[in-house]
């Protein structure tokens, strides 16, 4: 006999897949079966076409050509490949990187690796306690030695949204092919204009209701001269990554990305703005002391919200609300390897805040009465725990 449904609210690890987007990806499971590189007969043309309106729906997104779309097998990997592909072919004067020090951890992976393997310098670029990076620290540090910038489009974690216009006005004066991980960006910002900005981008399927398993690198037609493939084989996608795309994930990306492209994302957004704030405020009515933790709710992702409860242990109250509502205490990139928060600790917060504090994130399928028993669980889970030990009045300090 099964109980109550599950109230999710971490749709920043992952998006649910959109009806619609799963009804287009179907017939290709089955009915068009088809390899999209097989140019000698009607079923490899129909997959080729398919693969092809999949990616002026990706270009579309973001303001590109189709050409300048590469797919992969998701954000990690185009990150890798935005960094590891220019290193692949940087001149031997060109050894800086720098990367916000919030950035996912496959971004601050990549460049220790290619710190530790190829002797690049990794350079973090601080950020305030709202999560905005310092304009001001990462335009001292520029000069001719710098290969790369990589800096995150909407934070993972706390939900902050850059300045991408001055990032990009003070990098592209300096001719820097800069880099930036819009995973998380479809849901909260209008990207019609971005490719404009940055000349390399990575896209998520799965983090805008589409399948998981797929994603994209950006890559500007004037710098893929400047890109070393990491993955070898056919040539594929103009010998940039190499393999056999996958049709249905490929039409399942371009119908997610179809459903950000139009003027309803906007409205989308707005309604996921109210919800989230109707969280919070349930939240600040319970006798529990609490702090948001990141940007103000104008400068964040609309459906996230990261919350310190102050006296209390963030795995206890997850614990507690299991498996009546679904929450994280931090990236699910990260979670194989507990530690800290990264981004919490670069915002300035202390172990015990970090130890306190829960990323809610909503999105399309939240309902608003969803909202209030989310609430209403967390209260009664608060009211249920007893407080960490002589950590309340340190917190709030």
């Amino acid at each position: 006999m099964s109980g109550p449904p599950t109230i999710y609210a971490d749709y920043q690890a992952t998006t649910p897949v959109d009806p619609y987007v799963r009804d287009r990806m179907t017939p290709f499971w089955n009915e068009s079966v088809g390899n999209p590189h097989s140019g000698d007969h009607a079923v490899g043309w129909k997959a080729r076409r398919a693969v092809d309106d999949a990616t002026e729906s990706v270009a579309n997104l973001i303001g590109a050509e189709p050409n300048e779309i590469i797919f992969t097998s998701g954000a990690t990997e185009a990150n890798n490949l935005a960094l590891f592909g220019l290193a692949g072919h940087a001149s031997p004067e060109k050894k800086r990187i720098l990367v916000s020090a919030i950035e996912h951890k496959s971004v601050l992976q990549s460049a220790r690796e290619l710190h530790s393997k190829q002797r690049f310098e990794i350079e973090l670029i601080p950020v305030d306690r709202s999560g905005a990076i310092d304009l001001t620290a990462l335009e001292a540090t520029l000069d001719d030695d710098v290969l790369t910038v990589s800096v995150m489009a909407v934070n993972n974690e706390i939900g902050t949204i850059q300045d991408l216009p001055r990032i990009s006005k003070l990098l592209t004066a300096r001719n820097i092919p800069w880099h930036c991980d819009a995973a998380q960006a479809p849901c909260a910002i209008d990207l019609s204009t971005i490719a404009d900005l940055a000349p390399l981008i990575s896209i998520s399927s799965h983090k805008m209701y589409g399948p998981p398993g797929i994603g994209a690198l950006y890559i500007r037609n004037e710098i893929q001269e400047l890109i070393a493939p990491q993955i070898h084989g056919g040539g594929q996608q103009r010998g940039l990554r190499s393999g056999t795309l996958p049709v249905p994930l490929c039409v399942g990306m371009g119908a997610a990305a179809e459903r950000f492209a139009g003027s309803a994302a906007a409205s989308e957004r707005t309604e996921l703005t109210n919800l989230r704030d109707q969280f919070v405020r349930r939240l600040e009515e319970l006798d529990v002391t609490l702090q948001t933790n990141g940007p103000p709710t104008s400068q964040r992702h609309p459906g996230n919200t990261n919350l310190c409860f102050i006296g209390h242990d963030a795995h206890d109250i997850l614990a507690s609300l299991q498996p009546r509502l679904a929450a994280s205490t931090g990236s699910a990139c990260t979670s194989e390897f507990p530690e800290p928060s990264h981004v919490l600790e670069a915002i300035g917060l202390s172990q015990e805040q970090i130890a306190a504090s829960i990323r809610f994130s909503f999105g399309r399928f939240t309902t608003a009465d969803e909202i209030d028993l989310a609430a209403e669980l967390i209260r009664n889970s608060l009211r249920a725990l007893s407080p960490v030990p002589e950590t309340r009045e340190s917190l709030a300090s």
